[in-house]
């Protein structure tokens, strides 16, 4: 059988153009090298919990299109991000509010006290052009904002010292002065009720599917049998790293079951001090507002160098991997009938809803 599209990968991006491809008569072969559909936001069922393996996996939008169109295959729930910030014996509302404000002075109740915090603090960059990222946070927010919530997770995450790390990383940082603990600022924001992976079932409905599928097994068989391929995997990793391979950072994860319904209380808890080595801490019952279930389940997320065999997460957008990365990109002209799209294709960190809205757009460009 030649298919229209043979679709690399069944992550949103994947899932999305098979999906529009599929309405619209097309035939289409979805593989995928894992043994789940999904990519990282595949959730488990764990002690009746949905359990998000790769990570938390909030969905965040300003696309109205976006939003009609996931919620055409499930509903999504009411879940709001408002995560915590824990330092020693310390603990803070998350994004940078009031609430964070008049915890961390005792003398501030209302903005104008914050502000006067605040602009004391940055009063130590005035004149001075950020050279790192320390001096673009203190810049930002000042000394004690910055030392207490953003060095030690900052520093755990990329495994360098802030001073070492460009001032760019982090080009501005939300001073909420309001008593909000909402941190997106997305009109629409949710879970779906039953998981992602339950979402990504149901746009790959009728969908020819195989799993444990690996592309690079039998390249040339795979190029034979489709009109185009849709490549979501690896940039470098299509191109054999023939100009060498481009760099990511990596997560571990460490989950248990426990014998209690309330670990922590929220479903973030963002280790922001270097006297854990994890990051955060996720409970995954609260993201669907779980307190039936007897038991609970707790993920402490690792921040770590990537290795051979590893998940890739994160891109390091420092000058050396943008040029490579673009070195890549201009081989990708010769590949007339392939096309790259999501996360690891585009070497680029994607929110959920942008690689939809990219998938969308980019389908409908083949269209035309």
């Amino acid at each position: 059988m030649k298919y229209d599209y043979l679709i690399v990968g069944s992550g949103l991006f994947g899932a999305t153009f098979a999906n529009l491809a599929k309405k619209d008569g097309k035939k289409v072969l979805v593989i995928e090298k894992r043994n789940h559909i999904g990519g990282n936001i595949y959730t488990e069922n764990i002690e009746g919990i949905n359990v998000h393996k790769y990570g938390a996996h909030i969905f965040h939008t300003d696309y109205k299109d976006v939003w009609d169109y996931v919620n055409s295959f499930v509903e999504f729930n009411r879940y709001t991000n408002s995560p915590m910030a824990r330092i020693g014996d310390e603990i803070y509302n998350m994004p940078f509010n009031m609430n964070t404000f008049s915890k961390i002075w005792n003398d501030v109740f209302t903005p104008t006290d914050a502000l006067r915090h605040i602009n004391e603090e940055k009063k130590e960059m005035a004149g001075k052009e950020p050279q790192n990222l320390e001096e673009q946070a203190i810049s930002l927010v000042g000394r004690t904002i910055y030392e207490k919530l953003i060095k030690g997770y900052t520093e755990k995450q990329w495994n360098r010292d802030c001073k070492d790390l460009p001032a760019f990383i982090i080009k501005r940082l939300p001073v909420r002065l309001i008593y909000d603990n909402n941190y997106f600022n997305d009109k629409y924001q949710g879970i779906p009720i039953g998981g992602y992976t339950k979402l990504v079932e149901k746009m790959l409905d009728g969908i020819e599917l195989k799993l444990n599928t690996n592309f690079f097994d039998d390249v040339e068989k795979y190029k034979k049998i489709a009109t185009k391929i849709v490549y979501t995997g690896p940039l470098d990793e299509y191109f054999n790293y023939c100009l060498g391979k481009l760099e990511w950072r990596s997560l571990k994860f460490d989950t248990k079951v426990l014998n209690e319904t309330n670990y922590q209380g929220n479903a973030v808890v963002n280790y922001t001090g270097h006297e854990v080595e994890y990051t955060r801490v996720i409970e995954h019952k609260h993201f669907e507002f779980d307190m039936e279930s007897p038991k609970t389940v707790i993920t402490f997320e690792y921040p770590c160098d990537y290795e051979d065999g590893m998940e890739k997460y994160y891109t390091l957008n420092d000058s050396k991997n943008e040029e490579l990365a673009l070195k890549y990109k201009k081989l990708e002209e010769n590949e007339k009938n392939v096309i790259f799209g999501g996360r690891l294709a585009e070497y680029k960190y994607y929110d959920m809803d942008d690689v939809i809205k990219s998938a969308m757009t980019c389908y409908n460009t083949e269209l035309d």
